[in-house]
C-alpha cells in the first residue's frame, strides 16, 4: 500500500528581473531587453587599448595551465564597423525616434574628422550599444560607463548626444586613481 507523502514544492522560477546574459551585449540588448525596464546599467568595455587580453584556466591538482582569448581590444574599420556606421546614418532610425539627430550628426562629423580608422570604428560599436542602453532604461534609470582616457572625451560626446538630446542628464563623472608601483589602487572621486 502506498503511503501519501507531500508533494515537495517546485523550485520558483528565477526572478525575470535578476538574470545576467553572457556575449556580446549588443545582441542581448536587441533581443532579450525590452524597453523601459532596466534601473541601473554598468558597463566596463573594452577600451580601445590596442592590445588583446587573455583569461588564464588552472586546472585543479596540476599545474597545467591554459589560456583562452578573452577579448579583443583593438579596433579596425570593417565590415562590422560599416555595418553599424549604416545602421547609425539609417534615416528610418532617426524617423522612428531610436536615434536623435544629435547622435546622427556626431557620427558623421566624426567620420569627417576621424577618417574610417580604428578609433572611428570603436565609436560606432559603443555608440549602437549606448543606444540601446538608453532605450532598456527606466526614465529614472541610472547608467555608469567605464571607460578610460584614450576615447572617454568621445564617448563623453555620445552620451550626451543620445542622452541630454532626449532629456536625460549627465550628473557627474567618477574618477579611479591609480597609486604609482605594484598595482595597487586607490580609489577617489571628483565632483562626486
Amino acid at each position: 500500500m502506498a503511503a501519501n507523502r507531500p508533494t515537495p514544492p517546485r523550485p520558483s522560477p528565477p526572478n525575470p528581473a535578476n538574470r545576467l546574459f553572457y556575449g556580446d551585449n549588443l545582441d542581448v540588448l536587441r533581443s532579450k531587453i525590452a524597453d523601459n525596464s532596466v534601473d541601473l546599467c554598468y558597463i566596463d568595455p573594452p577600451f580601445n587599448s590596442k592590445r588583446n587580453n587573455f583569461q588564464i584556466y588552472n586546472n585543479q591538482g596540476s599545474e597545467d595551465r591554459a589560456q583562452a582569448q578573452a577579448f579583443v581590444d583593438t579596433w579596425e574599420w570593417g565590415d562590422e564597423a560599416v555595418a553599424g556606421l549604416d545602421w547609425i546614418t539609417d534615416i528610418a532610425q532617426l524617423q522612428s525616434g531610436r536615434l536623435t539627430e544629435q547622435t546622427v550628426e556626431l557620427i558623421r562629423g566624426l567620420e569627417k574628422v576621424l577618417k574610417r580608422g580604428a578609433l572611428l570604428a570603436y565609436l560606432v560599436h559603443m555608440t549602437q550599444r549606448i543606444v540601446e542602453i538608453h532605450r532598456v532604461l527606466k526614465p529614472t534609470g541610472s547608467f555608469y560607463l567605464h571607460c578610460d582616457p584614450t576615447a572617454s572625451h568621445y564617448l563623453k560626446l555620445v552620451l550626451d548626444a543620445v542622452f541630454c538630446g532626449q532629456g536625460g542628464d549627465f550628473l557627474n563623472e567618477i574618477i579611479w586613481k591609480r597609486k604609482t608601483g605594484r598595482g595597487e589602487t586607490n580609489h577617489k572621486s571628483s565632483r562626486f
